[in-house]
């Protein structure tokens, strides 16, 4: 199975400084155990926060900077890697939801950086993050359908459903992983000055353990269109 998605134009040309990768991941399951990795990369984001708010965090202050040049308060509507981080710190744990979820939210933290998760079965052909033009539509978790405001960085495909808002803020509950799924996309970006450095040890960090929790599974590096 392949995947494509793309970035519009005009969304690299209002954030040059974006670092993308993604990869494609098939024959997972849910019956993995990641509890030891994901004590490693939450020991590294307790760490972290040991010493600095995430809102310090130079990866946080970059989506922050990016949620302001698109309108939005940024302590209002939070990247996904600083709503995590935030969850972290004050309750000092995540909730367990899959396997493969849980593995790359432990990710996320230890990283500061978002971390999108997509079940392609889900995805009708081209996934594009572009700006909404206000019609498309959005699943939440608990199945209320949205309209996207106009303007606003969203992850749609050909059926303009939409699978994420808000670019990195809040992830669709229609394409999320669920205890059927077999293949998924990993999309993880970041905007901060050792963006490209920083990405590429995530993912490399990703494909290891991967590896280790599903020795089976097929992982394919996916590149934009």
């Amino acid at each position: 199975m392949s995947i494509h998605y793309r970035y519009s134009p005009s969304v690299l040309t209002s954030f040059p400084q974006l670092q993308s990768r993604s990869l494609l991941i098939d024959g997972i399951d849910r019956n993995a155990s990641p509890n030891a990795a994901i004590s490693q990369l939450t020991a590294i984001a307790e760490n972290r926060l040991a010493h600095a708010n995430e809102g310090e965090f130079p990866e946080i202050k970059a989506w922050r900077r990016a949620f302001s040049a698109m309108g939005y308060k940024p302590t209002q509507y939070r990247c996904a890697s600083e709503a995590l981080l935030r969850r972290f710190r004050l309750e000092g744990s995540l909730p367990k939801l899959h396997p493969l979820v849980d593995l790359c939210n432990a990710t996320s933290l230890a990283f500061a950086i978002p971390v999108a998760v997509f079940d392609i079965e889900k995805i009708s052909g081209i996934l594009s993050i572009r700006y909404a033009d206000g019609d498309e539509f959005y699943e939440t978790f608990s199945g209320t359908i949205e309209a996207p405001e106009q303007g606003e960085v969203i992850y749609v495909d050909d059926s303009r459903r939409a699978h994420a808002r808000r670019w990195t803020n809040r992830q669709s509950g229609w394409s999320a992983i669920h205890s059927e799924t077999k293949t998924a996309l990993i999309v993880t970006e970041a905007l901060h000055a050792t963006a490209q450095r920083d990405a590429d040890d995530l993912i490399g960090s990703l494909i290891s353990t991967l590896n280790l929790l599903w020795p089976a599974v097929k992982i394919t590096r996916v590149n934009p269109a």
